[in-house]
């Protein structure tokens, strides 16, 4: 499976904006959590997920997520490709990226929050959570 977007919408109109995304199926999920970065480390890097999907949603700010394919889980290479998706407040979507991924996120600006939503209980998430060096794959601006 590839990572893929979901893109959702805005509404606005006298009494204020929704915002929504509603294709996407809370059907797999089993938690969630909110992350804010601090401004003195707006990169929170590498986390890999064996058996966990993940699924991000900006609320607050902007941010780029990214991602590599892990190609060996005790000694992934150091050539794996990086991709880059921009999410932010104003644009509402939603990022999925599958089990087998590493993700890096990144804030943008301070005070930007971003949603993730999983599919692993947090009974199994020792089995699954695999830590990088966060300058294991280098990321470029």
């Amino acid at each position: 499976m590839e990572p893929t977007i979901t893109q959702g919408g805005n509404f606005s109109d006298h009494r204020g904006t929704i915002s929504y995304v509603n294709d996407f199926s809370f059907k797999d999920i089993e938690r969630f959590y909110i992350i804010s970065n601090s401004d003195a480390n707006p990169i929170r890097a590498w986390q890999g997920h064996k058996l966990d999907a993940k699924n991000f949603y900006c609320l607050s700010g902007s941010f780029k997520i990214h991602f590599v394919k892990i190609d060996d889980w005790e000694q992934p290479s150091k050539d794996l490709v990086i991709e880059t998706v921009f999410a932010s407040a104003s644009d509402s979507k939603i990022i999925h990226i599958p089990a087998g991924y590493a993700n890096a996120i990144e804030s943008l600006e301070s005070d930007s929050k971003l949603i993730s939503f999983s599919t692993l209980p947090l009974s199994n998430v020792s089995e699954d959570d695999v830590r990088y060096d966060s300058n294991y794959w280098k990321i470029n601006d």
